[in-house]
């Protein structure tokens, strides 16, 4: 019996609504039992995605917060984050830090009138003398044991619930903005090591993301040797350099990414992938995705509304891409943006305001609105259909579909994306016999009739009955109706109307599947 051929077509609905050194690493007792099966490496096979110790396909997605670290207006209910996190099917999270003493932004839960502390930071505040808030000088080198019992806590709960985690290491905005460097450590009045990071004096710091002097370079060092001491036996962790630092910063940032996989490599640690992010923008330009392509990066987060909310390029498969709606629109993207991404070789992930009042750069509330819901429940739809399909073979062909999405083995396999129903679908690649089942991707899907039939072109057509079809599984967890149509294998595509005035109907919930499954010619 010969193989067989599987079209998945998925239907998307918009719904209604050195000189510096520390302590001692934190101590790490045994093998700690995680759900995740790294450390992850690039996939030989496919290196659009990230591979596990047993080579299997790693699709990352998920929501992260601006507060899953570090507490600023209140203890984060980091446990009811990560039950939501795995209702939801996630697998990664990106870890904030704030490397300021304090912090008002507008970002937070609950945005405080004044700018209250930042808890727990990575130095002791011990003092002699006072800093620019009124509390004790930091200690630069003297590091906080609170601090990074909680990083390694946070990623071990994380790892026990199946969730990869991407550590960032340090933090753009502390240093470009004039309010967040009065609470900087490296600011020369807030420390007692007489480190001041601001070189010519203009009242930020920008000068320790982009050539650093001696000493401030041997405390961030020193700082990352802490972190990847602290961690450097947990599977579960991806490093990031920093979140949006300033363009300037592109030859720091590729220092610390060697300096990490160096230090891995001497100290003979479980490599960890390591990853740049997109930069600030506004008065400090936009800088250039081509310098993160270009970096020693395992991984990158490309930054630009324009080329990525809506109809991304294809990802080639020169780096991992982690496409994150924090450097794309800060706040937005819905089920379209991620389903796009899964299409077009991503890795989506979705910068998740869980219940924030304000929006980072225009002061606008946004609750908890639909759009961001749908996002979440497409981020795990589609890493239920990555586990289903074969990412090693499967690739963004989008010249097989006519709208343009398709992952695809040809002649073998398809998963192909309609945005609108209404649309028309042909698909190309096969000449053998094809057979279609409709398919409900988050909940049972009815429909009346939904019955296909072969015409005289060779085209798949539909027309609907009066029956209502239930959905049973089929190999691989796809669920099917009990009506199916075929076109001979002459036809070199299959066209299949969707619209409504074919009694083809969709209810208003995430986004749905047509499956096809081609037989042996």
């Amino acid at each position: 019996m010969g193989r067989r051929l599987f079209l998945l077509v998925v239907f998307a609905m918009v719904w209604c609504c050195g000189g510096v050194g520390g302590e001692g690493a934190f101590a790490t007792e045994g093998q700690v039992p995680l759900r995740t099966h790294g450390p992850l490496r690039v996939s030989p096979e496919n290196p659009r995605y990230f591979a596990d110790a047993e080579n299997r396909i790693v699709y990352l997605t998920g929501s992260h917060h601006w507060e899953n670290f570090q507490d600023v207006t209140e203890p984060f209910d980091y446990q009811a984050y990560l039950d939501r996190l795995v209702t939801l099917n996630h697998n990664f999270i990106r870890l904030w830090v704030s490397d300021t003493m304090r912090s008002s932004g507008g970002w937070l839960l609950h945005p405080p009138t004044e700018a209250n502390p930042v808890s727990p930071l990575p130095y002791l505040r011990t003092g002699p003398g006072a800093a620019l808030d009124g509390g004790p000088r930091v200690d630069l080198v003297r590091f906080n044991p609170r601090y990074f019992e909680r990083l390694r806590d946070r990623v071990i709960k994380a790892g026990q619930r199946g969730l990869y985690v991407s550590v960032m290491l340090f933090q753009g905005f502390g240093v470009s903005e004039r309010g967040a460097w009065q609470a900087h450590p490296f600011n020369g009045a807030n420390n007692l090591n007489e480190i001041d990071g601001d070189d010519d004096h203009d009242g930020v710091g920008t000068e320790i993301q982009r050539a650093p002097s001696g000493l401030v370079l041997a405390a961030q060092e020193a700082y990352v040797r802490q972190v990847l001491d602290t961690l450097h036996d947990l599977d579960n962790v991806l490093y990031e350099v920093v979140n949006e630092a300033v363009p300037e910063s592109v030859p720091w940032q590729y220092h610390f990414i060697r300096f990490i996989k160096r230090y891995e490599r001497d100290r003979g640690f479980m490599t960890h992938p390591v990853g740049m992010t997109f930069f600030q923008l506004g008065e400090f330009g936009g800088g250039d995705n081509a310098t993160l392509f270009d970096s020693e990066a395992d991984w990158i987060s490309p930054g630009g509304y324009t080329k990525y909310a809506r109809n991304p390029p294809v990802a080639d498969g020169r780096k991992v891409l982690i496409l994150d709606t924090d450097h794309i629109h800060g706040i937005g993207g819905d089920h379209n943006f991620v389903w796009e991404s899964f299409f077009r070789g991503y890795n989506p992930i979705y910068m998740d305001p869980f219940g924030a009042v304000h929006e980072l750069t225009i002061g606008e509330p946004v609750a908890n609105e639909p759009q961001h819901e749908r996002a979440r429940l497409a981020m795990g739809e589609t890493r239920r259909w990555a586990d289903q399909l074969d990412l090693q073979r499967l690739t963004p062909q989008g010249e097989l579909a006519s709208t343009g999405y398709c992952l695809a083995e040809r002649g073998e396999e398809y998963l192909v994306y309609v945005s609108a129903p209404a649309n028309p679908l042909s698909a190309a690649g096969t000449t053998r016999p094809i057979t279609i089942n409709l398919v409900g991707s988050v909940v049972p899907l009815r429909s009346t009739g939904s019955i296909w039939k072969r015409d005289g072109r060779g085209r798949a057509t539909h027309s609907s009955g009066e029956r209502t079809c239930d959905h049973r599984a089929l190999p691989g967890g796809r669920a099917n109706s009990s009506s199916e149509g075929q076109i001979d294998n002459r036809a070199a595509a299959v066209t299949a109307s969707a619209d409504r005035s074919m009694g083809f109907r969709l209810p208003a919930v995430p986004p749905h599947l047509l499956a096809a499954g081609c037989g042996s010619g």
